[in-house]
């Protein structure tokens, strides 16, 4: 519980800049992670540490419409310090498709991107660098056998998970112009979105999603007119909850 907490705390800090984070989020939270971090055993010290020492946040652009996946505190901390002490891994992983295959990885950074937690590492097996999402793995175990570091391309662990979230990310880019300030649009969907200014009154909100109900849902909850900029299918659904929407106030 308490390696929970100050998981919590940490990741509250190093998400203090994503649309819709509480003002002063980043001071309160290190500074009640540092307090949390002072009392606890050793034992659980070292975890939550390590955990700070080797986790780089990479932002939410990418993200938004991502589900928030649980992680397991213990799978956060026995990465952290394997990736501290340079020490290699063995665990389970489950692929976008289900199957489910074991890993033996030298594990380099843990990527705090949008609201998922990856592993970045070298994957001894298939002799590459690889990200591994935290909410697919599994029952990860030190082997008690430490490597020299290898240069992980590019040197920037976030935009190497980033990159490869890009790649292989499945669902619908959604870009729209929104007839309102951005921060009144920031304020109602701005966790779950990028909205950049484009004036004075209008803004562009861009996200991504699985399915197109949350982007429907969500644009509604702005309260103002929108025009979508793509994709075509989004449109559509548009069409559809509107006729549905028409006929239910006209009493059909």
């Amino acid at each position: 519980e308490a390696v929970a907490l100050a998981v919590g705390l940490q990741a509250a800090a190093q998400g203090a800049g994503a649309p819709g984070a509480v003002e002063g989020i980043a001071e309160a939270s290190v500074r009640a992670l540092a307090k949390v971090v002072q009392v606890m055993p050793a034992r659980l010290r070292r975890r939550v540490q390590a955990l700070g020492a080797v986790t780089v946040p990479a932002g939410w652009d990418t993200v938004g419409g991502a589900a928030r996946e649980t992680v397991d505190p213990e799978v956060l901390t026995t990465l952290a310090l394997a990736c501290r002490d340079t020490e290699r891994v063995r665990f389970s992983y489950t692929a976008a498709g289900g199957e489910q295959t074991g890993r033996h990885v030298e594990p380099h950074r843990l990527v705090l991107l949008g609201r998922r937690w990856y592993l970045a590492g070298y994957d001894l097996d298939r002799q590459d660098w690889r990200s591994y999402r935290l909410d697919r793995l599994a029952a990860p175990n030190g082997t008690g056998v430490r490597f020299r570091a290898r240069e992980l391309p590019g040197g920037d662990a976030a935009a190497f998970v980033r990159a490869g979230v890009q790649s292989s990310r499945t669902g619908y880019d959604i870009e729209v112009i929104v007839e309102a300030p951005a921060a009144a649009v920031r304020e109602r969907i701005g966790r779950w979105s990028s909205v950049a200014e484009i004036d004075a009154g209008r803004c562009r909100v861009r996200m991504t999603a699985d399915m197109l109900e949350w982007p429907v849902m969500g644009l509604g909850m702005t309260g103002a007119e929108f025009q979508v900029i793509s994709p075509p299918e989004l449109i559509e659904w548009m069409r559809d909850w509107g006729a549905r929407f028409s006929r239910a106030a006209a009493g059909k």
